[in-house]
């Protein structure tokens, strides 16, 4: 039983990453694209917090425990999700400033109909 929950948050990963890569490989709206896309980056989420987790360990704040006395949670996995969270923001928010500009340039969402952008 512990295997199964020590390796549970890489499936769930996993998971979120295919579930992510099978709606932008099917999608047939740049909106709907861009909304996968940030479901593949919320997997990169899941799998640093899994790398980052110890069982029985305290938050990184080393106000009242003596060093060494207890375990503690590895703070920089934590700034890198932060990290990782803000950056797919951004990357989200440009990605949807494009899919509008797209749409008031050439009246479609539809990456089928986009024939100017073909080379």
């Amino acid at each position: 039983m512990t295997t199964v929950m020590h390796v549970l948050p890489y499936l769930v990963a996993v998971h979120v990453l295919l579930t992510g890569c099978y709606g932008l490989a099917t999608s047939r709206n740049l909106i709907h694209a861009v909304g996968c896309l940030a479901v593949c980056q919320s997997s990169t989420y899941v799998l640093l917090l899994a790398v980052g987790y110890r069982n029985g360990a305290t938050a990184p704040v080393f106000s009242d425990i003596q060093p060494g006395s207890r375990p503690v949670v590895d703070p920089v996995v934590q700034a890198l999700t932060l990290t990782d969270i803000v950056v797919g923001a951004t990357a989200t928010a440009l990605l949807l400033a494009l899919v509008l500009q797209i749409a008031k340039r050439h009246g479609t969402v539809d990456p089928d109909e986009l024939r100017e952008l073909r080379g």
